[in-house]
């Protein structure tokens, strides 16, 4: 089951970590919104998929308070190590992670609830995951992830002639590499795939006028820059990386509108 999970895309990068630190603050009400209606909360025991440095582990971990316990999955030791730390300096004993592959992880033991965020998209076999990961949890438990949707995204800044060259070349590249940019729509065939019910879905666009909106699309173009050359990709129309970030602001507001992250779609449903 090894090959379940492949190398990931955007990489273990120390500033690769802090991008997603300040993504997850832009979307944690909305991940907190589906888990909630998911039924997730105090006292239960969570397994976080794909943890990566931990944010939807903190998050979890004030949902289900000291009582319960959350134990992430992730695959890389560095990164393991700036989640663990960061779970010290927030003051939560109650977040564990384990270092293996998605493939590898049988785990053997029971959780009340499983979670993603942003995960299954960089997977080969997503339903053979889920499967996977809905044996880790009791009958009746909650199996609940967020994925993004791009098309959405797009279309909303096709007005943002800057904006939406970046995000359509970031979109390629992630098609390239094997990534899904629509996972989120297939969430719920990947449910049904899993053996599960039919999921409870929600689709949401989050927007704003604040900078953070265009500094996520200059954050996360810097990361994938170094992978477009070899998915031969083009990007010399998007200009000088070091004034990218005043003219993805200077666009928004000369334009007099308001900036948007990718769609995301989630979905939960309980196991037989």
């Amino acid at each position: 089951m090894s090959n379940l999970q492949t190398p990931y895309l955007l990489g273990a990068s120390d500033c690769e970590h802090e991008r997603l630190t300040r993504q997850a603050a832009l979307i944690e009400p909305f991940t907190e919104r589906l888990f909630r209606d998911a039924g997730i909360g105090t006292g239960q025991r969570v397994l976080d998929i794909g943890s990566g440095v931990g944010d939807v582990a903190m998050l979890v971990a004030r949902l289900v308070g000291p009582t319960g316990e959350v134990v992430g999955v992730e695959r890389d030791a560095g990164t393991i190590a700036k989640a663990t730390a960061r779970m010290t300096a927030a003051g939560l004993r109650n977040v564990t992670f384990l270092r293996a592959d998605l493939g590898d992880f049988a785990g053997g033991q029971r959780f009340d609830a499983a979670v993603g965020r942003f995960i299954l998209q960089f997977l080969p076999d997503p339903a053979a995951v889920v499967r996977a990961v809905a044996d880790n949890v009791r009958p009746g438990g909650v199996l609940a992830f967020h994925e993004s949707t791009w098309a959405p995204f797009l279309r909303v800044i096709a007005r943002l002639p800057l904006a939406s060259a970046c995000a359509s070349l970031m979109q390629e590249a992630f098609h390239r590499s094997g990534a899904r940019t629509d996972m989120g729509l297939r969430l719920y065939a990947t449910f049904r795939e899993a053996g599960l019910p039919p999921p409870q879905l929600r689709m949401e666009l989050p927007v704003g006028d604040g900078p953070e909106f265009t500094l996520w699309i200059h954050e996360l173009w810097c990361t994938l820059l170094p992978q477009m050359a070899p998915r031969d990709l083009t990007h010399s129309s998007i200009g000088d990386l070091d004034t990218l970030a005043d003219r993805l602001e200077a666009e928004v507001a000369a334009e007099r509108t308001f900036g948007a992250f990718v769609g995301m779609v989630g979905a939960w449903s309980r196991r037989p």
